[in-house]
This record gives C-alpha cells, structure tokens and sequence, in this order.
C-alpha cells in the first residue's frame, strides 16, 4: 500500500494554496460580510485548472484526477467556504453531467466556456421546494415535447450558483407515470425566456456562495439540449452526487483544518491561570481529537477517491468519507470557539465565521442521515 501522493499531486497542492492563500483566504471575511461572490480570485482559476478539475484537456480542462480534484477542494475550503462551495457545485454538479453523459456537441460547445474563468460558471438544479431528498418521487418540475423543443414548467430550491452560471442542468419528470425512469436532465441556458431566479438565499453562512430559488414558466429549449437518455435522470443525478459528495468531504476538511489551525495557535498564546492554555490537559486534548480526526477524515476520502480514479465502484465509500468529514468538521469547528472561549463568538475572531460555513456540509449534497441510508443499504445487501 502505497500512501504517498505523486510528485504532480504534491506540486498541484502547493500551487492551489498558494493561489488561495494569495487570492481568496484574504477576502474571506469581506466575501462573508458583503454576502458577494469574489469574482476577482475565480476569473485567475481558469488558467490554474480549477475550473475544470474533472474536464478532459481537449475541452478546455485540466483533468486532474479525482484525488486533485480533492487536493483542491480542500485548500479551497481552507481559504474560504463560501468561494470553495461555489466552486464545488461548478465542478462536482454543474460540469459532469456534461463530461459524463452529454453529447460531442454538448461538450464542445458548453465546457470551454464555464473553465476559462472569462465566461460564468455552471449549476445543477435538483431539489424542490416540498421534496428535499425525494429525487424520485418529489420532483414535479414537468418538461414536455413540444415540436423540436422541451416546455418546462416547475421550480427548484437550493440551486447554488444559479445566478452566476451560464446553464442550469435541470432534473426534469418526462414522463408522467412515474418510477424510477420517470426523469431526465436537461440544460437550460440561464437567459432563456420564462426562467425566473430568485433573490439569493439568506442563510446562516457561506453568504458569499450565492443559493437561489428557481422557476420555470414555459421555458423552451431544444430537444438536443437533453443530457444523457430521456428516462436515466435520476440514475445519472445519484452518480453525479456520488462525486459530488467527494467534492464536500474534501470542502469540510479545509474548514476544519483552518479552524484547527486558529485554534492551535491562539492555544500557544493565551495565557490563563500563569501559562499558555495550550498547557492545559482540556485544551490539549481538543486539540489531539482534532488533529486525529481530520486525519481520518483525509483518509477515507482519499480512499473513495483513489477508487473513482481506478474506475471502481465507490458510492459507499464516498457516503463514508461525506458522512465523517461533515460531522467531524462540525466538531472541530465548535471546539475551536470553545478554545477560543468568548473571543470565539465574536465576529472579529474566523472560527466563528468557518463554524458557520461548516454547518451546511451535514446538509447539502445529501444529509448525513441520506449518507447512513446509503451505506446501510450496501451493508445490508
């Protein structure tokens, strides 16, 4: 067994942190603040690849592999939850459908332009306002054949990315019955006529990541714009989660390991009852707790992604990796405030700002309660 990354793996994680460190973990907190997208530190990502960490060279890619993709994922979520979940929505949800399912044309013409970082980004539209987890059976966005185009009327919640991407990859019903080959994917351009965004989200954290509700009223596209075979969508949808939960794993790590590293060093410089708190037993083993389990955490996401690289199947091992890495951040980051006592709570210190962004992970891409679904059900094949 071989544990060491490739000399490529290991230059391609100092090139993301030093790009983060240099570009978006400065204006983490503004971006926070402000509740704006950092645009400025996204269009220089292009040229690095990160946006287009899973997309084949030839259609303007950089196709780093699954473990890079991780790589990345996790300086991302070290510098800043809000530009990194942005960034894992763009090439974990809003890109694979394309490289996995679509068209030569489709791959042609839409890749390049959501990689160069000139060009907007691209999002993935399932969740509906009365169906959270239910794909199968909770979507009612409809899309009908009308001559050579789709009709689509309907709406979703919790699209990520929506009013900054050039495509909205969206989980239709096309046929009325039912069942499991009831739903299909299909790309709608976010300019076309009748797609209505709403107002961004405000939520708890990642304000910088902008979340919206949308609708569809009798949008039209072509019939060429179905991603994949009519009737696979929800086939196609639970396998581009598989990776996308990949994607978070590696995003909640990067949280939890910036807020272990704030929490490291404020423990070497407060000084309480006539010594640094980093002497204290109570403090020294939220520190160990950290420290192992974000370890842990790496590993099993590794693992689940060194499985995607051999072509294997990984879903259960990407639930795992999800499942740990989400929880386990949440309590890093907790522990974090707590080492910082009060000065946690306050806005001027980060950790408060990364428990935040760290509470959505347990929740997006598949709550850990889906996650421990799925895993059951391998084990109890």
């Amino acid at each position: 067994m071989n544990f060491e990354l490739t000399e490529e793996q290991r230059l391609w994680r100092k090139t993301v942190h030093d790009f983060v460190e240099a570009e978006v973990r400065p204006k983490a907190a503004e971006v926070d603040e402000k509740g704006e997208f950092n645009w400025e530190a996204v269009r220089k990502m292009g040229p690095l690849g990160l946006l287009g960490m899973n997309i084949p060279e030839e259609y303007g890619g950089a196709d780093v592999g699954a473990i890079g993709a991780v790589i990345a994922m996790e300086e991302l979520g070290w510098g800043c939850g809000s530009t990194a979940l942005a960034i894992a929505a763009h090439n974990g949800l809003g890109t694979l459908p394309i490289v996995h399912y679509g068209t030569e044309e489709q791959k042609k013409r839409w890749l390049p332009l959501v990689t160069s970082g000139q060009g907007k980004l691209s999002a993935l539209a399932l969740t509906e306002p009365g169906a959270g987890s239910d794909l199968q059976g909770g979507v009612r966005t409809r899309a009908e054949k009308v001559g050579n185009e789709w009709v689509i009327n309907g709406s979703k919640m919790w699209c990520t990315n929506a009013s900054i991407a050039e495509y909205i990859i969206t989980l239709v019903r096309t046929d009325p019955a039912g069942g499991s080959h009831s739903l299909s994917m299909i790309l709608v351009p976010t300019d076309t006529p009748g797609l209505h965004i709403g107002p961004a989200e405000k939520k708890m954290g990642l304000k910088g990541s902008p979340t919206h509700a949308v609708t569809y009223e009798d949008v039209r596209v072509p019939l060429e714009n179905l991603i994949g075979e009519e009737g696979r969508g929800l086939q196609q949808a639970l396998a581009t989660l598989d990776s996308g939960r990949l994607s978070i794993g590696a995003l909640a790590i990067g949280l939890a390991r910036a807020a272990h590293e704030y929490a490291v060093s404020y423990a070497k410089e407060r000084r309480a009852f006539g010594k640094p708190i980093a002497e204290l037993q109570a403090i020294q083993w939220m520190i160990a707790d950290a420290a192992t389990e974000i370890e842990a955490a790496r590993h099993l996401l590794y693992y689940a992604a060194w499985l995607k690289d051999q072509g294997r199947p990984f879903t259960k091992e990407a639930a795992m990796a999800k499942l740990f890495a989400t929880e386990m951040a949440e309590r890093v980051c907790r522990n974090a405030i707590q080492i910082h006592g009060g000065y946690g709570y306050s806005r001027e210190y980060p950790v408060e700002r990364i428990y935040r962004d760290a509470r959505l992970m347990t929740i997006g891409e598949g709550t850990s309660e889906i996650q421990r679904l799925v895993i059951a059900r391998h084990e109890l094949r």
